[in-house]
């Protein structure tokens, strides 16, 4: 039985976020890498995760760091409010350590770089 995808789009995740985790094929789109980074999540997978951050960011972060913050938490559902040009505002619902819901608002930035999208920052 195949099983939906975390990011929410309704897909079954094998077409989904599994062919960008895996490096089988690149998100086209800011959206598309948001919602396969919040997959990658889900999955504790910290090498995605740290490998689609913009290089230039990736020194105010560690794998150690997002993996202590992936391990902690227990995603529950990613919604997306709007995706536009480099910018993307979701919320993704999880669960801390304690038990303790919580919402993650944020609004993203991408930046493209040689024909590949990266997370850059996010409000």
């Amino acid at each position: 039985m195949e099983k939906k995808c975390a990011c929410g789009s309704g897909i079954d995740f094998e077409k989904c976020c599994q062919p960008f985790i895996n490096g089988v094929l690149l998100p086209k789109t800011p959206e598309a890498l948001m919602r396969s980074r919040y997959t990658a999540y889900v999955l504790k997978n910290t090498d995605y995760i740290y490998n689609t951050t913009a290089p230039q960011e990736r020194k105010y972060t560690s794998k150690k760091h997002i993996q202590e913050w992936a391990n902690a938490c227990t995603w529950v559902k990613l919604e997306v409010l709007y995706a536009k040009d480099d910018k993307v505002a979701f919320k993704a619902y999880y669960m801390d350590d304690r038990l303790t819901a919580h919402v993650h608002n944020e609004l993203s930035t991408f930046v493209e770089i040689q024909g590949m999208w990266y997370y850059l920052s996010g409000e």
